[in-house]
């Protein structure tokens, strides 16, 4: 089987403008999350989110800008770190063949924000003011359409979308365009940027979000008895990832392996996950045979943890279950206790966290861990990070969105360069 190899990262993200300052915040368990100082946020039951601190305009022209919804903004950005930490360049000194060159990049909702102002815009302004790019800053390819554009991608463009699975279903897609020689090299990762009023009122109505407003960077606290839902993040990953050879062959700096990946669907509610877990467990469990893995070899789990009351202690469970005796040896920690949950961008930046945790042999922590769930038979990075051992090593990334969608990918140090 081909063997799958990151060898580029770009990040923008509650926690930092750019991928190494993201990852020194989660390894020194900062949140990123604080309070929306928007007028609109006001009057809303949940005024809290882990925003990106960022003048967009640093890396893309106002005029571009302005076509563009913020979750394809922050895709190009995220995009153009990857491809420059791949040791590539853009236009004219772009040295990769494009019909060799893919893109898979997913969006749990795409371009909302443009949907709902283009409509205030035409209730109170006339059908004339509608912007003529509307559609395409809506539609939920976009922001795989603008990084294909970017560089230049011809062997296929991709835009998986499954909630908050979407990115890592985005990237075993692409991954598996490596395995089937369908490319040599691929843009992976995901998008979002949905805080907006109608959206926080949306997931407030479902009960689904932290209301702790007068303490933001303490709200999102996966498997703690006082958790009371998640908190709504906004960014963009992205990972350039290729074929081993592909990677050799030009002496890339290689960060790790996309050892393989597993997707499962629960068929059983459009938003509770099935309780028992068994599609969480099968997609984990496929995520570990397709790579060739062992439950003894897997030392570490980003899970997808959210701080939702029921989804929270399922998860637990799948892993456990998954693992076996196992679980005693691996630390499982949840990243969005620091950084909120970027939805359909969430995978991206677990997976890049994921990466890193094995290249510099680390577990970020779970921050705000202070009175745990009794009995969840796995062993969380609580409150300070832990190191990972020596030798090979191998890791879970979770994502699992509404609608049943379950992806889990398959990380390894394998083939790691200095």
């Amino acid at each position: 089987m081909t063997d799958v190899v990151i060898t580029g990262f770009g990040a923008i993200t509650p926690l930092g403008n750019d991928a190494p300052t993201t990852w020194q915040a989660l390894l020194a368990g900062r949140s990123g999350v604080r309070h929306i100082e928007a007028d609109w946020a006001q009057d809303l039951p949940v005024q809290i989110a882990g925003q990106v601190n960022a003048d967009i305009t640093q890396w893309i022209s106002r005029v571009e800008a302005r076509r563009m919804d913020r979750v394809s903004q922050l895709a190009v950005v995220a995009a153009r770190e990857a491809w420059a930490d791949a040791g590539f360049g853009l236009g004219e000194e772009n040295p990769v063949d494009p019909e060799r060159l893919g893109v898979s990049v997913g969006s749990g909702i795409g371009g909302l924000v443009t949907t709902l102002d283009q409509w205030d815009i035409q209730r109170e302004k006339g059908l004339r003011r509608v912007s003529p790019f509307t559609v395409p800053m809506l539609m939920a390819n976009a922001p795989a359409a603008h990084v294909g554009l970017l560089v230049n991608a011809k062997a296929g463009v991709h835009a998986p979308v499954s909630a908050c699975a979407s990115s890592n279903e985005a990237i075993a897609l692409g991954a598996n365009m490596l395995r089937l020689n369908e490319a040599d090299i691929v843009v992976v990762g995901g998008s979002e940027s949905v805080i907006h009023a109608m959206p926080i009122a949306a997931f407030a109505q479902m009960q689904a979000l932290s209301r702790r407003n007068d303490e933001p960077e303490r709200a999102s606290r996966p498997w703690d008895v006082d958790r009371d839902g998640f908190v709504i993040g906004e960014g963009a990953v992205m990972l350039v990832i290729e074929t081993l050879a592909s990677a050799k062959a030009r002496g890339a700096k290689i960060y790790g392996t996309l050892a393989g990946y597993g997707i499962s669907a629960d068929s059983h509610d459009i938003v509770q996950p099935e309780p028992t877990g068994s599609g969480q467990f099968s997609a984990i469990v496929k995520a570990m045979r397709n790579a060739g893995l062992e439950p003894a070899d897997v030392k570490h789990v980003n899970a997808h943890g959210t701080s939702t009351p029921q989804g929270d202690v399922t998860e637990a469970r799948s892993i456990a279950r998954a693992l076996g005796s196992a679980a005693d040896d691996a630390f499982v920690t949840s990243t969005k206790s620091m950084t909120g949950h970027l939805l359909g961008g969430a995978g991206a930046l677990e997976t890049f966290a994921t990466v890193m945790a094995l290249r510099d042999r680390i577990s970020p922590p779970t921050i705000n861990l202070e009175n745990p769930e009794p009995d969840l038979g796995i062993q969380i990075a609580a409150n300070t990070a832990r190191e990972l051992s020596s030798g090979p090593l191998a890791a879970l990334n979770n994502s699992f969105g509404f609608g049943g969608h379950n992806a889990a990918l398959a990380l390894t140090n394998d083939n790691m360069t200095d």
